[in-house]
């Protein structure tokens, strides 16, 4: 079984890698790419902080945090016998999505963000990328696991 989550990691991280390689070669020197309007677009930025941008410049921060991360959340998809094979793929989410930032971190000392959404004049989402969404999804689907008490085995279940 751990196999898959192996081959999951492995998918979002080469994914996340190559459309941030791409990113830099066809966006960083030129203007965003308009996909859907203006709507959906694609414009190279170099993140040094964290979600949102915050937390500017604090590298070694975010290596010693992420690494840390990294380490307790393949504890707890290994060892941990009580959770769900559900809350294990999304922590496996979270974890690929964590490493693809991580390289970047560690490798450039800042984060390939591509991806640009725009609501209209309600609200420019901050740009993000493949690895960033990989964190959400998984940490929405963790939340609602726990929201909906599905994130442990009960006593039932084996």
């Amino acid at each position: 079984m751990h196999y898959i989550y192996g081959v999951i990691i492995l998918a979002s991280l080469v994914i996340d890698q190559i459309t941030k390689l791409w990113a830099v070669k066809a966006l960083k020197d030129f203007a965003s790419i308009s996909v859907l309007g203006s709507f959906l677009s694609f414009k190279y930025v170099e993140n040094r902080g964290a979600a949102f941008g915050i937390l500017q410049d604090q590298r070694i921060f975010f290596i010693i945090s992420t690494v840390l991360l990294i380490g307790f959340i393949v504890a707890v998809i290994l060892f941990n016998k009580k959770i769900t094979k559900c809350s294990r793929y999304a922590l496996v989410l979270i974890l690929s999505g964590a490493i693809g930032n991580f390289i970047d971190r560690f490798r450039l000392g800042y984060v390939v963000d591509f991806i640009d959404f725009k609501f209209g004049s309600f609200y420019d989402f901050p740009v993000f990328n493949v690895a960033d969404c990989c964190v959400v999804v998984g940490t929405i689907l963790l939340l609602l696991l726990i929201i909906f008490n599905k994130f442990e085995k009960s006593k039932i279940d084996g």
